[in-house]
């Protein structure tokens, strides 16, 4: 069965950074379209970035393009989420999702795999 765990959430102040990180088992990895979400209190849960592991195409929020990066680490079966410059907005639980295929964006209701998520707590 399909696990994907992660780690790497914390509290920091706004302009500092974060790297989460996403340990995936029982899948095989570059089949697998990996992505992070994350929903905030009373708000939807939304695409932040997605990665395609074979061909690393990525798509990204248009909210954390410039300050957030996407990779994995298809040894270790491990996707990341490096943030930097991060706003009080970005505050909010993150999740590591998967479907199996391509990545063709953000939609949440293709991925049939999550994790429980890691909390992101900035503050100003």
């Amino acid at each position: 069965q399909v696990q994907l765990v992660e780690s790497g959430g914390g509290s920091v102040q706004a302009g500092g950074s974060l790297r989460l990180s996403c340990s995936a088992s029982a899948l095989t990895y570059n089949r697998y379209c990996m992505g992070w979400f994350r929903q905030a209190p009373g708000k939807e849960r939304e695409g932040v970035a997605t990665i395609y592991a074979t061909g690393g195409n990525t798509y990204y929020a248009d909210s954390v393009k410039g300050r957030f990066t996407v990779s994995q680490d298809n040894a270790k079966n491990t996707l990341y989420l490096q943030m930097t410059s991060l706003k009080p907005e970005d505050t909010a639980m993150y999740y590591c999702a998967a479907r199996g295929g391509n990545c063709y964006g953000l939609d949440r209701a293709v991925f049939g795999y999550w994790g429980h998520g890691t909390q992101v707590t900035v503050s100003s």
